[in-house]
């Protein structure tokens, strides 16, 4: 299925939009005006001559020009007389924003649809769902302001969200946090475009590199299993699946009309599938920052860890063993050279402690002799930029290192402004940055277990 057109349609017809703003069409239409896309607008309203200088039509067949994508956000009743509308003008791919079907045990009507779409050979992304999201040509199908929700910026992160609200939430999120987006697409009750086939076209897509996926059941399990299965080869795909317990189960069930399925199932899928399953929304962000910004993967679980604070050392150290990590012992050369350099106080082991006076040169000459040990596959470095010695140099002489791509490079830096200015700074060199140990930690557990299967699964065969 070929859904390129939704992503990059230069002509866009949105269909029940109203002259109040808080109305769902109404805010699609002026997110779309806004957010600089440089395609044609239609807008669709029997009831109205002009909307915010723009001409409203009477129907979608009455347009003259040639339209490439509607955008449906009018009452569940009408929507197939829409479709029926569609249909005549030519346009094969919708985007229907409206609820009130499946969700709700109006199973009659969502029937009705589905027929409808067959009959009209119509690609359709929902009912019940938030719309899609291209950072890339400012296509912004979403329904909520964009002063009320910000949208990431451009870059190579797509997320495909079963719940439009949850979605909105983790958009607003991942733009304040500075995460870079190439797709999200909210896609509800999938009449007739499943996770499976957004799945199958992000593995396609030049501008994707990690795959989110939220999902509270999919429609057809074996289309969904081939198809990860020869997604992950290619791109990592970390999902987080609820509806794992009984309550959830209810719950999803009332909220896209989607059968939970038991959770040892999806475990036993995720794992054939080498999908990188996610505890917590958490723990999924986590995992994105590592899978986007590393340029170098892991070749094995041996962790140096560099710190100027002996506590987030040991706690560093702690979180290796507890998720069967190893701390690497660096070899017998790295020692008696930084021992060289370094005063007696310094413990130059693992972790390895430069202590409260560090500096950006001692951190220099640890990274260095670190990145050259045979021995030592991660590199986790703890700066607690609080103390005095250290300058803002530190960011691009890391900066420096991590561009020659040797080995995996993981910050770990507690603060407030002055360190979170640290962090963007070393993010936006494709450097991951955590707030604390555990967290980082975790998150290279799980990525050092994706890329054993990744090998086992696949790059051995």
């Amino acid at each position: 299925m070929d859904l390129s057109n939704f992503f990059n349609a230069r002509s866009i017809a949105i269909v029940g939009v109203s002259r109040e703003p808080s109305k769902v069409g109404h805010a699609i239409f002026k997110n779309l005006l806004n957010s600089g896309f440089e395609g044609k607008i239609f807008i669709v309203n029997p009831n109205a001559d002009e909307i915010l200088d723009h001409k409203s039509y009477k129907s979608v067949s009455s347009i003259k020009e040639k339209v490439n994508l509607a955008i449906i956000a009018v009452p569940s009743d009408l929507v197939i007389k829409v479709i029926k509308d569609c249909s005549r003008k030519g346009i094969k791919d919708v985007v229907i924003i409206s609820s009130g079907f499946k969700e709700i045990g109006n199973y009659k009507l969502e029937n009705k649809l589905k027929s409808s779409l067959k009959k009209h050979k119509i690609r359709c992304i929902g009912p019940n769902c938030l719309g899609i999201y291209n950072a890339h040509n400012n296509i912004d199908t979403l329904f909520l302001p964009l002063e009320k929700m910000k949208r990431p910026k451009p870059g190579d992160i797509s997320f495909i969200c079963q719940s439009g609200a949850l979605g909105a939430a983790l958009l607003d999120f991942a733009a304040e946090e500075n995460y870079g987006f190439a797709k999200f697409i909210s896609y509800g009750n999938a009449e007739n475009i499943d996770e499976s086939d957004i799945l199958e076209y992000l593995a396609n897509d030049k501008e994707t590199k990690v795959i989110c996926l939220y999902i509270e059941g999919v429609k057809n399990g074996k289309k969904f299993l081939e198809t990860s299965k020869k997604v992950s080869k290619t791109k990592p795909i970390i999902a987080i699946k609820a509806g794992t317990t009984e309550a959830g189960k209810k719950a999803a069930l009332s909220h896209t009309g989607s059968l939970a399925g038991s959770s040892e199932i999806y475990s036993g899928v995720f794992k054939q599938a080498n999908i990188i399953a996610a505890e917590t929304l958490e723990e999924m962000f986590d995992l994105v920052k590592l899978l986007d910004k590393l340029k170098t993967m892991p070749r094995n679980n041996r962790i140096q860890v560099i710190t100027n604070g002996g506590g987030y050392g040991i706690l560093a150290a702690d979180s290796i063993s507890k998720n069967n990590l190893s701390l690497a012992i660096p070899s017998k050369k790295t020692i008696d050279f930084l021992k060289s350099k370094f005063q007696s106080r310094h413990v130059i082991s693992n972790p390895m402690d430069l202590l409260g006076d560090a500096t950006t040169d001692m951190y220099k000459t640890a990274i260095e002799s670190c990145l050259k040990d045979s021995n030592i596959d991660i590199l986790v470095i703890i700066i607690l930029y609080q103390t005095p010695s250290l300058s803002t140099d530190i960011t691009s002489m890391i900066s420096g290192l991590n561009a020659k791509q040797k080995k995996p490079i993981v910050i770990i830096s507690t603060g407030s402004k002055s360190t979170k200015d640290l962090r963007l700074a070393l993010e936006n060199n494709s450097i991951p940055c955590f707030n604390f140990p555990e967290n980082a930690i975790k998150s290279i557990k799980k990525l050092v277990d994706y890329c054993n299967r990744k090998n086992r699964l696949y790059i051995k065969k």
